[in-house]
């Protein structure tokens, strides 16, 4: 038995960007930086930045793609898929993707707004989560409404 999956807490380097396969399924695809603090040889501290590529699909692209911008902070839950290709030279290169299976907005919009992703104010999301592989009614949970916008229920989210 073998085990790929990865966790990862971080914000979007850049909004979802959404397609459409042949047959109609959406894919979203965006960039996550996580940070790392350590201290040197030297005893000062440094910070590390690692970026990942996020593919999500199906109903959970759709949300990604409606919900989240850059800046926001999320969680993402997933697995590693590796794809190799050549470069323009001939070399043969691998690069490695994070397939999503589950998103949980950890910031809310204004968070989001303020580092950088450019979002007004509105609803605050903070703590909703979508769990691809978790059936439809336990999806996506509830948010209240603190940042001044509407006050979103259940009954408001079409799915």
């Amino acid at each position: 038995m073998s085990v790929n999956k990865v966790i990862l807490v971080g914000r979007l380097g850049r909004d979802p960007e959404t397609r459409y396969t042949g047959s109609g399924q959406a894919v979203a695809n965006f960039t996550m930086a996580t940070d790392e603090s350590y201290k040197d040889r030297n005893g000062e501290r440094q910070k590390r930045t690692e970026w990942h590529r996020i593919t999500a699909w199906g109903k959970l692209a759709e949300i990604c793609q409606q919900y989240l911008k850059k800046g926001t902070m999320v969680y993402v839950e997933g697995r590693i898929q590796s794809r190799e290709w050549q470069d323009k030279e001939g070399q043969k290169r691998t690069s490695y993707d994070i397939v999503a299976n589950t998103m949980k907005m950890l910031s809310s919009r204004a968070d989001a707004a303020a580092a950088g992703g450019g979002m007004g104010g509105g609803t605050s999301r903070g703590g909703e989560d979508v769990d691809q592989s978790a059936p439809a009614e336990e999806s996506y949970g509830g948010g209240g409404g603190a940042t001044g916008g509407p006050e979103i229920s259940d009954e408001d989210i079409p799915f």
